[in-house]
């Protein structure tokens, strides 16, 4: 069955009529009819398997079936990086860490970074193009761009990587399932002052190995590692 997005689908409705986005996609680009079966998902853990009754280009809509609704998640998974100059590389990152599991990606821009400024409107689509392809049923929350200063001070006690020396732990080791969110500097790194305010607020260091990582690379080789200290809690 074909699964599409509606943030504005509720559980107790009877029927629903879908945006003209994707009306227009289910009618006249996959030239589905009425009659035809599909699901939905709204981004909150609901899931919901209709028929379509009304078969409109601009309003589609279907009559719900089956709905239901899946338990909160009871972890974070929060990473905030400095976005790169190629916005490329960042809407990769969001797609695949979307795909692993991430529950909150934050921008933060510090003196190093090399973007200022950052338009959210391609990366939440990236966003719900991968909460589909993946098959979940919560989408993960896009914050827009904050200085370094102001995303530590409204999120203390997290996780911190650079690539300055002194001891570090892994990520398996230092990672809390909750309230822990893991700080990604930009391709030129944090200042010496950025990780010290960090520091002074609970943050801990942590190693993303040997090998010195682009932005993207590191925060996904991040979400990767809370990812699995997660699971392997949950395997308990």
């Amino acid at each position: 069955m074909r699964l599409f997005y509606d943030a504005h689908i509720e559980l107790d409705a009877a029927t629903h009529q879908l945006s003209e986005e994707e009306s227009k996609h289910i009618i006249r680009v996959l030239r589905m009819q009425e009659g035809d079966e599909l699901a939905l998902i709204n981004g909150k853990g609901g899931y919901f398997e209709t028929k379509i009754s009304i078969a409109h280009p601009k309003r589609c809509q279907v009559e719900i079936v089956k709905a239901e609704q899946s338990e909160p998640l009871k972890h974070d998974l929060h990473i905030a990086l400095g976005p790169t100059k190629v916005m490329d590389r960042i809407e990769w990152f969001v797609e695949k860490a979307t795909e692993i599991g991430i529950t909150e990606i934050s921008f933060i821009a510090g003196k190093n970074s090399e973007r200022v400024k950052l338009k959210l409107d391609r990366i939440e689509k990236k966003v719900i193009s991968a909460m589909k392809q993946s098959k979940r049923r919560f989408l993960p929350k896009i914050n827009p761009l904050v200085s370094v200063s102001d995303f530590i001070q409204q999120h203390p006690n997290g996780l911190i990587a650079h690539c300055e020396d002194g001891e570090k732990l892994t990520i398996l080791d230092a990672f809390e399932t909750t309230s822990c969110p893991i700080l990604i500097g930009p391709e030129g790194d944090f200042t010496l002052d950025e990780i010290e305010l960090a520091l002074e607020h609970g943050y801990t260091t942590i190693s993303l190995g040997e090998n010195r990582l682009r932005t993207e690379t590191a925060a996904l080789y991040a979400c990767v590692c809370a990812q699995l200290k997660i699971d392997l809690n949950n395997s308990k």
